[in-house]
């Protein structure tokens, strides 16, 4: 898992990763950052703790909308100074740890996030049963990760998409869906390690740490999204990414 995280540190995948999170026309802000933003409960009087928080942004809006504390982890040394440069002052606190490791962090929190990033964790079960600890009662964990449907392919060199004649997406094969585990890609750099989990593995992860599930969201783009932006049809056939709610009783 620290080799995962750490490839934010690698200079080219840095350099990738950020001139695409610059481009305004992204995945993660037109889809993935509303529909986050959708659940995010009210965080205000709260203390907060962000997963993998990468350049702070979402720790920025926790405290701008008064949350008692706030506190961003990430592994990464250069996405942690990005966020200490541009997102930095307002009493975050950001660390650097592993997420597997929250529970030395010696606090309770009530609410725990995390924007893409639980993908990269090997032990998901592990990672439910620390953020139950770390939580109090009626906490949340908030999370999102790439769909399922897309992590589930093993052969890296297996067409993606089928396309028809006229080039558009007609659908998504789908491959190794039941065999979970290590997936290692080409993004940016080769030798990007994540992890294939299926929905019950998710969810059963969850409810086994004493979390309820509350809501789960798969975002699609609107209409008007679709017309500026064809490209974005392609999520009708297989949606992009995967939200959970869940609640500590």
């Amino acid at each position: 898992m620290d080799k995962l995280q750490n490839i934010y540190d690698h200079p080219d995948f840095y350099e990738g990763y950020r001139s695409l999170r610059e481009n305004p026309v992204n995945y993660n802000v037109l889809l993935e950052h509303p529909a986050l933003l959708s659940l995010l409960p009210d965080p205000t009087g709260k203390d907060v703790l962000d997963l993998g928080c990468g350049f702070g942004e979402i720790c920025a809006l926790c405290a701008q909308r008064g949350a008692h504390s706030v506190t961003g982890i990430d592994l990464s040394q250069r996405m942690l100074a990005a966020a200490e440069r541009e997102n930095g002052g307002r009493g975050i606190r950001f660390k650097q740890m592993d997420m597997s490791q929250i529970g030395e962090l010696g606090q309770h929190f009530d609410l725990i996030l995390s924007s893409l990033a639980v993908h990269y964790v090997e032990d998901f079960a592990a990672l439910a049963k620390s953020v139950a600890d770390c939580l109090r009662p009626d906490g949340v964990f908030l999370f999102s990760q790439e769909h399922p449907i897309g992590t589930c392919h093993i052969d890296e060199t297996a067409p993606y998409w089928v396309y028809g004649e006229d080039g558009r997406a007609l659908y998504h094969p789908l491959n190794d869906y039941g065999r979970p585990g290590k997936r290692e890609i080409t993004w940016f750099v080769d030798g990007v390690v994540k992890y294939h989990r299926t929905f019950s593995q998710l969810v059963n992860a969850l409810t086994d740490a004493g979390l309820t599930i509350e809501r789960m969201e798969e975002p699609l783009p609107s209409p008007e999204l679709v017309a500026q932006y064809p490209f974005f049809e392609k999520e009708y056939h297989k949606p992009s990414f995967l939200l959970i709610l869940a609640r500590k009783k």
